[in-house]
């Protein structure tokens, strides 16, 4: 059964100054966060909860000015900050402080090597190892709404209070396993790619089905999507609530000039209300570019006809590879295949490497892609 947890509430400069420092003191500390995301493009930060063996802080972003001390502990060498699924975590501490948890170990990634389901949920583990079976039902709640509930700050502190145990049971075990390091490399890896932005211009690539139009309309969809991303930086609002993505791909296809043919291609009256003109003027901009300057056409290669067995090559070599040692999915998704193959069709460009080629998979990506070579058709 849970106990309920003592923790602090961290409401003052002063006692963010104080835990931080007593945080500095140990080697290993447990991190989480609540947040909402719901309209918004970036997370709004609800509560940061903070664990190091002896106190569980809940530091309450809504009253913290001065952020330095905790910025100290992100970035102190000497201090492991344990997280579970931290993807979100990672990007809001980057988005908010400018400074992800370095070192850094997520026991989600540690639990892919160690035999456990992929992607396992943090009361799996809890219950694995310490025969704890937690309570999640207040996990879909309003973080930003104060003053919070006890229920809901007893949710907070377990999240970090049994963090910590699990993660020094998963220790000794990764010790002594012969994946240690690579959970170490994966972990750095995984965050470092959480961290990166999107650039503006490559915003077009990131919409279903981009893949379908010709170089003209990709040239207008360029455009739109670089707007839209700015503008939902800017407002810091979800870019679905500005225009779908399937309203972009419309107007990047028809090339619409008045507003009403937007309203025809089955924008959202308040879409066209508040953006009908600036997407009209949008694409007269792209209209003067030169056709010799338009994005080159996406190639979807699941629609070449040696797709199948190439894809099916590799991941017969690759679970000769890896012998049964680790899931095949923790070595190479499918997604990740696809990212290879592409990338070897694509003429081997040195400036962007797929994650097969990357880290402590390279030695895994290298023999895939030898195997390609021979096998060149």
């Amino acid at each position: 059964m849970q106990i309920s947890i003592p923790y602090q509430i961290i409401q003052q400069d002063s006692q963010l100054q104080q835990i931080c420092e007593s945080a500095q003191q140990y080697q290993v500390v447990a991190l989480d966060t609540e947040f909402e995301r719901i309209r918004s493009y970036y997370a709004k930060l609800g509560l940061i909860q903070l664990y190091y063996g002896e106190q569980v802080a809940l530091i309450d972003p809504l009253t913290i000015t001065d952020w330095r001390p905790f910025i100290e502990l992100l970035a102190n060498q000497n201090v492991l900050k344990v997280l579970h699924a931290s993807g979100e975590d990672i990007e809001i501490f980057y988005q908010q402080f400018g400074q992800r948890p370095q070192p850094m170990l997520d026991t989600q990634i540690a639990a892919n090597f160690l035999g456990f389901p992929l992607s396992a949920g943090f009361a799996l583990l809890v219950e694995h190892y310490l025969q704890v079976n937690l309570d999640k039902k207040i996990s879909r709640t309003d973080w930003l709404k104060r003053p919070l509930t006890e229920q809901q700050l007893q949710y907070a502190a377990a999240d970090v209070y049994y963090l910590l145990p699990v993660y020094q049971h998963m220790a000794t075990i990764i010790t002594a396993s012969p994946w240690s390091e690579m959970i170490t490399q994966e972990c750095q890896f995984f965050a470092e790619k959480r961290c990166k932005q999107i650039s503006p211009d490559k915003a077009y690539l990131e919409i279903g089905n981009a893949w379908r139009l010709n170089r003209a309309e990709l040239n207008n969809l360029k455009f739109l999507a670089r707007w839209r991303l700015q503008e939902g930086m800017k407002r810091n609002l979800a870019l679905t609530f500005i225009v779908s993505n399937e309203g972009l791909i419309k107007a990047a296809i028809h090339s619409p000039k008045h507003t009403a043919q937007l309203l025809e291609l089955g924008l959202h009256p308040m879409e066209i209300k508040r953006h009908g003109k600036k997407l009209l003027l949008l694409l007269e901009q792209a209209k003067r570019v030169p056709a010799e300057e338009y994005p080159e056409l996406i190639e979807n290669i699941a629609d070449r006809s040696e797709y199948k067995k190439q894809i099916h090559l590799l991941q017969k070599t690759l679970k000769q590879l890896v012998k049964g040692q680790l899931p095949l999915p923790v070595v190479a998704s499918k997604k990740s295949l696809h990212q290879l193959l592409k990338w070897y069709w694509g003429g081997e460009s040195m400036e962007k490497l797929p994650e097969l080629l990357q880290s402590w998979r390279k030695p895994y990506g290298e023999a895939l892609l030898q195997c390609l070579r021979e096998t060149r058709v």
